[in-house]
């Protein structure tokens, strides 16, 4: 039989051990139940996702970013800033394999008539700035058709005509410091135009130059075009209507007068004097460089170069780019007496001459 001693300080034991037990599993509790809303509340769940990635910046810099532009697309207006639009015409008016010395080049240019449309006050009176007709206006081509016709490249390409316009952002081919009428064409035979020999007025800065271009790896560089005498009858007695057309159709075209290139200034037609690009426009011809001869009862017409001829030769450009030259060496040789610079002057409102 235990001693009463011993049995009391047993129960003291166990009774302690019991009450440090309890403070064992209480303890946390204490602990935890007053933050427990902060600990175990609701909370949004967070997306360990890789973070998305950042937009894309402006097609352009800020300097034609803070130009709106209103562009005629067939029946519609689009609102865009001036770079965005930069952008589509660039991707439309020259090949995006060119070199980018050559794509900042058409960049500019294309920039330059655009502010050149603006304070003339543009061929679209109140309801817009420019258009998407490339014989009224520029060219313009979306990105995802422009995407659909590049194929694999089409990301390098796209990469390649944004940073044209955003490395050039402002910048603007200038004579006494306002923005010139900056046309330009395909390819030249190798000497491009005054404007006088094309159009009525001639230019300053839209002289003859010489024009680097490589024919041989030009597509379209030389093109034929052959018509029977009834075909040919009709095109020039529509477009010169008082020509003498009888006999021989050998003797309705005579007396060309040709600049060093070949390009064709006048020409008789019927024995009516006539300029070369009336007579191209008539016939449908690349350019007015060309000649002519019968051919088993047909007139063939040999074709050199495409385009008007005057101003920036795009593969010309693309020839002096590849030779190293950087964009501002291609716009001064082509635009006589300019100078290439950032233009920040303010247009006319829209629809208003600025004379």
């Amino acid at each position: 039989m235990r001693e009463p001693g011993r049995k009391s300080q047993l129960h003291s034991s166990i009774a302690v051990s019991a009450l440090l037990l309890a403070a064992l599993f209480l303890l946390p509790l204490l602990v935890v139940v007053p933050f427990r809303s902060a600990l175990f509340g609701r909370e949004e769940p967070v997306d360990e996702t890789e973070e998305p990635p950042p937009a894309p910046a402006p097609a352009g810099g800020g300097l034609d970013a803070s130009r709106p532009l209103r562009v005629l697309e067939g029946e519609g207006v689009l609102e865009m800033d001036l770079g965005t639009y930069l952008v589509g015409v660039v991707r439309a008016e020259m090949p995006a394999s060119f070199e980018l010395e050559a794509l900042k080049a058409q960049a500019v240019a294309a920039r330059t008539y655009t502010l050149y449309k603006l304070r003339s006050g543009g061929n679209h009176g109140e309801d817009a700035d420019i258009c998407t007709d490339h014989t009224c206006c520029q060219a313009y081509l979306g990105r995802e058709a422009a995407r659909a016709g590049w194929g694999e490249q089409a990301d390098a390409y796209e990469a390649r005509v944004e940073a044209a316009v955003r490395e050039t952002d402002g910048e603007t081919i200038l004579y006494g410091g306002v923005p010139i009428l900056a046309v330009f064409h395909s390819s030249s035979p190798g000497l491009t135009r005054a404007a006088g020999e094309v159009w009525v007025n001639d230019l300053p800065y839209l002289q003859a130059v010489d024009s680097p271009e490589a024919g041989e790896r030009i597509p379209n560089y030389y093109s034929r075009v052959e018509f029977t005498a009834e075909e040919l009858k009709a095109k020039l007695r529509s477009a010169f209507p008082e020509a003498e057309l009888s006999g021989g159709m050998e003797h309705w075209l005579s007396g060309p007068a040709a600049d060093g290139a070949g390009n064709v200034d006048t020409v008789s037609v019927g024995g009516v004097s006539a300029k070369g690009t009336q007579v191209r426009a008539a016939l449908g011809l690349r350019s007015a460089c060309f000649t002519w001869e019968v051919q088993e009862g047909k007139m063939v017409f040999f074709v050199t170069g495409y385009g008007h001829g005057v101003g920036l030769s795009q593969y010309g450009a693309g020839a002096m780019a590849a030779a190293g030259a950087d964009y501002r060496e291609i716009l001064t040789h082509y635009y006589t007496g300019v100078t290439v610079e950032a233009y920040r002057g303010q247009d006319p409102p829209h629809g208003i001459s600025s004379g």
